[in-house]
């Protein structure tokens, strides 16, 4: 060895600053020689210096490590891995692959990075992707910590870091559009929203390049590092931007009360199929790293995607927590929502295992104790584990709820009698009385689908512009036009339309469990009926800000519904509780048109709630009319001098359809007529 080398160590595991050099480790059991490349910068066609890892002195059992003096952090760096190219056996190491390391904390993509070329065998140096050496303790946290703000005073906001303020009307500067520090520019406007979360679409690393067709990849879902930030969301173009310009934003959102959920993607890489490039995992332990078929030459498909993370693998389980627990102690996050969590829970035969170790090792582990964890309860192969995921602390996209509360907003038969389930936070499916009501993430648009404003502006889909003769993208969306198929110039519809929208928010903001918004659905952001934009990196899927002011009677009544049940309780509550947890301490009291007479047939399009607080001095009483003519619902008696106030009308409009409580009308009477399609919500204080 070099006098200015020495052997290293195996652990950790990734390239670690100490001392005046960097260690590198990296697991390879079935490589015969690794060599370690060095970059004098990411642009650079090939490598300063070639290290060459001696199995006897640079290897201990299955990892392969050396310590480099001389250098330190933001240094740029790959390797390369030789061994037998055996598919048959589910090996495919290729010598001329240069290779990301898995645990790398940061990536560069150079101009030159070509995906085509890692797909066919020899050298790929001048077009290759390349790590970076990160040194945590080099970051300024100013005192920021993770929050840990409980669930149930959590509203989310589902969004897309670049897309918030890539579109060229978003009033941030041209150089910062799209990136980490544009986000940071439109903190104010989350704030005013009110919501206490974003829950960013993927920003681990990412492959822009794969997809079909020549389109890019917008959404993110197709990771090549799960410890990087991605580069391109960056406005800095040097090695260690992209991660500090990350952790700018996070440390900003905190300062703002606004916490950082992270869309993560453990389910799948950016490798695809056997056809696939060979860009890190596949190059270095490919039958550790992936679920294959017993034909080895193929990969096992619970993702669509071409491949499946062998997550349960011990090689692999590790790789997952060290990321996550990376996430939370250097970049600061307060938790993450699973991308096909489902496919977590199956073995390296695909099979699917009642106790799935990767997942109680995220769910017991201490230095992940009191971080967020959304499981998106199933996998594109049909596994739906809604209700029944492993586990105490994870808690779980309700897909049960999404439609639900389209069907009965529609009017669909039969939809009525799930209401209350779903009002509650579906003790049918949860059966919270130890866990409490916060399992369910309730939701009624997500990136995956229509926004709110197509969900009631499309019968069908209209995914042309993707290139796949709107053959992708699903075809139950439990969407209505209301008589005009996308855009209409009716007035009349395009209020039914707005009223519509209203009475989504509305559901979900006041049920019990956790809301979760999408971007843009406060402004009617749109889509022109494309529901799966994952390859649409324009002005489709961007937050298009002309709408801020277009639609801000909406925006006016969102923020004013999200202050309503996050900050007053039924009433200005002293002890500023939300009304999720106010109507956990409450007696409910289900009707009709008429009091105690719920009306649970299939024809049925209407349903009342009373809810009485403990003590008895508030009263809380909600009517859902999802019927296409006014009705006319009883109202419980109250005592003498004492009204109703209407905080909440959306058969009204702007500003009648949302009350402050010092503006709230008294409703005198013991009647309330409610507009066809439309919720209301009625307070009362008693003595």
């Amino acid at each position: 060895m070099p006098e200015n080398l020495s052997p290293g160590k195996s652990h950790p595991l990734g390239a670690s600053s100490y001392g005046s050099g960097v260690n590198f480790s990296v697991y390879s059991r079935d490589a015969v020689r690794v060599d370690l490349l060095l970059f004098d910068g990411a642009e650079d066609p090939q490598p300063a210096r070639v290290i060459p890892l001696d199995p006897t002195t640079n290897r201990t059992f299955h990892y392969w490590h050396v310590y480099v003096p001389g250098i330190s952090s933001g240094q740029v760096y790959a390797y390369r891995a030789h061994g037998p190219f055996e598919p048959q056996r589910g090996l495919r190491f290729d010598g001329g692959k240069v290779l990301l390391d898995p645990y790398g904390r940061g990536v560069v993509m150079a101009a030159a990075y070509d995906r085509g070329t890692a797909c066919l065998p020899g050298d790929n140096t001048a077009f290759s992707l390349r790590s970076v050496v990160v040194d945590p303790s080099a970051y300024n946290w100013e005192g920021d910590r993770p929050f840990h703000h409980p669930f149930y005073n959590t509203v989310i906001y589902e969004m897309h870091a670049a897309g918030f303020t890539r579109h060229p009307n978003s009033g941030v500067d041209s150089a910062k559009r799209g990136t980490y520090a544009g986000l940071i520019e439109k903190i104010p406007y989350l704030q005013s929203l009110g919501i206490t979360a974003v829950e960013l679409l993927p920003v681990f690393a990412f492959d822009p390049f794969d997809a079909p067709l020549g389109r890019q990849n917008y959404w993110g879902y197709s990771p090549i590092s799960f410890f990087a930030p991605h580069p391109l969301y960056s406005q800095r173009r040097d090695p260690l931007g992209p991660v500090d310009e990350f952790r700018d934003m996070v440390k900003a959102l905190h300062r703002a009360g606004i916490e950082v959920i992270l869309d993560v993607v453990f389910n799948h890489t950016a490798e695809g199929g056997h056809t696939g490039p060979t860009l890190c995992f596949r190059g270095l332990a490919n039958d550790a790293y992936y679920i294959l078929e017993p034909d080895r030459t193929y990969y096992l498909n619970y993702t669509g995607t071409g491949n499946t993370l062998n997550a349960n693998n011990p090689i692999v389980r590790r790789m997952i927590v060290d990321s996550l627990r990376y996430w939370v102690a250097e970049m600061h996050v307060d938790g993450f929502r699973f991308d096909l969590a489902s496919i977590l829970s199956r073995d390296e035969m695909g099979i699917p295992l009642a106790r799935p170790p990767i997942l109680w090792d995220i769910d017991s582990d201490p230095y992940l104790a009191g971080t967020k964890l959304i499981a998106e309860a199933w996998d594109a192969a049909g596994l739906y584990q809604v209700g029944s995921f492993a586990g105490d602390w994870w808690k779980e996209w309700n897909g049960r709820f999404r439609d639900d509360v389209r069907a009965f907003v529609k009017g669909e038969r039969g939809s009525v009698e799930h209401l209350p389930d779903r009002l509650l936070a579906s003790p049918d499916l949860y059966g919270y009385d130890e866990l409490g009501p916060d399992q369910s993430v309730n939701f009624v648009t997500c990136h995956d689908g229509f926004t709110l404003n197509d969900l009631v502006s499309y019968n069908q889909k209209h995914n042309e512009a993707n290139g796949e003769g709107n053959r992708d993208g699903s075809d139950s969306n439990l969407s209505w036009n209301h008589g005009v198929e996308g855009p209409s110039s009716d007035p009349e519809i395009e209020r039914l339309r707005e009223r519509q929208i209203k009475n989504f928010f509305t559901f979900n903001l006041i049920s019990m469990g956790v809301s979760m918004l999408l971007m843009g659905d406060e402004v009617r952001r749109t889509q022109l009926g494309n529901n799966n934009a994952y390859s649409q990196d324009n002005d489709l899927s961007w937050f298009d800000w002309s709408l801020v002011d277009k639609n801000a009677g909406l925006l006016r009544f969102v923020r004013m519904l999200i202050q309503f049940c996050m900050h007053e309780g039924l009433e200005e509550d002293p002890e500023g509780r939300s009304l999720n947890q106010v109507l956990r301490e409450s007696q409910l009291y289900w009707h009709g048109v008429r009091l105690y007479q719920p009306d649970w047939r299939a024809d049925s399009h209407s349903l009342a709630l009373t809810a009485i607080h403990q003590g008895g001095q508030r009263m809380l009483h909600l009517l859902f009319n999802a019927y296409w003519e006014p009705l006319t619902f009883e109202l419980p008696v109250l005592p003498p001098n004492v009204s109703w106030q209407r905080r909440i009308d959306t058969g009204l409009d702007t500003p009648e359809d949302i009350c402050a409580s010092d503006q709230a009308p008294a409703m005198p009477g013991s009647h309330y007529t409610t507009q066809p399609r439309s919720v209301v919500a009625l307070v009362a204080d008693l003595p």
